[in-house]
């Protein structure tokens, strides 16, 4: 056997052992609808929470564009593919976190690689939540500056590290998320942004999963907002928010923006449409957290900041067995687990949407109950 092949079959081995291994099975979507292996299920595992993704506005706006213009920019945003899709879509996304102005990447992952090595190096510090999800480790990682993590929205660990160590770096950059993806719940911006301007630390927030279900983000003190379209917006793409001379700075600086194509048009056109429903329709938001905190409530667990709930199990045996009993009720519900997550913290993340009928949101309450995963 080829050496690379031995290589590969010996770690999946040992990912099968840990009930690690990963698959891709071939999804088809419609609304909460997924159908997967050809069985229909009700699916609690799309990130889709306003039910956006395939609003005929939203596909209205992209095909118009897709049709004039095209499925792709053709070239990175500063060879020749800066179309006029962009500026539309930045200056909307910075006016709705009341920044100055905004610069969209290629995904939300991209975007995290992109910032943070730009902003800190050797001689930096970065200071991470031990939950960020896996793109702001590695964009600290990727960046050379030393790292260090504070305890989960502890703000007073947080507060502890930086008066250890702020007199010995340059610059410090504070970065954790808003809504965390996994857990569900909120960081203490505004506490984490006294401690910030205390100690001349940066400020940066990942919100991903909290776009559109707040609206003080002016008021929360945050030097640097990055979120993506594809969650909220059902569209595809990462952004980042901030002043103008950063926003400029990382054009030139942001190698992931550098030197990889820009998004399509269609694609930019599409999350513009969705945020202007966003802004109009904020009882999109409002339903899809109400229907976290009715589950919430019915298994008494405690109450979530926005669309996202887990049910945790510990193990991954345990967390694979009963996504396996939730499919044989007709429910779609995925399994985290490590290194998503960390070890003995495996889970069923139940992710909620707009578009969930109360229904359908009952049925999920009788099925948990049934086969006894709320205890």
């Amino acid at each position: 056997m080829p050496s690379l092949d031995l290589f590969a079959r010996t770690a999946l081995d040992a990912i099968d052992a840990r009930q690690q291994r990963r698959v891709l099975v071939e999804s088809v979507r419609e609304g909460v609808q997924i159908r997967r292996d050809g069985v229909d299920y009700i699916s609690f595992a799309c990130n889709d929470y306003l039910g956006l993704a395939q609003r005929p506005e939203v596909l209205e706006a992209a095909r118009l564009v897709l049709e004039k213009s095209g499925g792709g920019a053709g070239a990175s945003r500063l060879v020749s593919g800066n179309h006029d899709h962009y500026a539309p879509l930045e200056q909307a996304l910075a006016a709705h976190k009341g920044q100055e102005a905004g610069l969209v990447f290629g995904s939300g992952y991209l975007t995290n690689l992109g910032i943070i090595p730009a902003l800190v190096g050797k001689g930096d510090l970065v200071l991470l939540d031990k939950l960020a999800h896996a793109c702001m480790l590695d964009g600290a990682v990727l960046s050379g500056a030393t790292m260090k993590r504070f305890r989960h929205n502890d703000a007073l660990h947080l507060r502890a590290l930086l008066e250890e160590d702020r007199e010995h770096y340059r610059h410090v950059l504070i970065v954790t998320e808003h809504i965390f993806s996994m857990d569900g719940d909120r960081a203490p911006l505004q506490k984490m942004s006294e401690i910030a301007r205390e100690y001349d630390a940066w400020l940066m927030a990942d919100d991903a999963h909290g776009l559109g279900f707040f609206e003080e983000h002016a008021s929360l003190g945050v030097d640097i907002w990055m979120g993506t379209m594809s969650k909220a917006l059902g569209s595809y793409g990462g952004y980042v928010t901030g002043s103008k001379p950063l926003i400029d700075y990382l054009v030139s600086a942001a190698r992931s923006l550098v030197f990889t194509t820009g998004l399509p048009p269609a694609t930019c056109a599409g999350a513009l449409a969705a945020l202007r429903i966003l802004q109009r329709e904020p009882e999109l938001a409002r339903r899809a957290h109400g229907h976290a905190v009715t589950v919430a409530k019915a298994l008494k667990l405690p109450q979530p900041a926005a669309a996202i709930l887990p049910v945790m199990l510990g193990s991954e045996e345990a967390a694979l067995a009963a996504s396996h009993v939730l499919r044989q009720y007709g429910i779609y519900v995925q399994a985290i687990r490590p290194p998503t997550v960390p070890p003995g913290t495996s889970r069923l993340r139940l992710a909620f949407s707009a578009a969930h009928t109360d229904a359908q949101v009952e049925q999920l309450i009788g099925t948990l109950r049934d086969v006894s995963m709320a205890a």
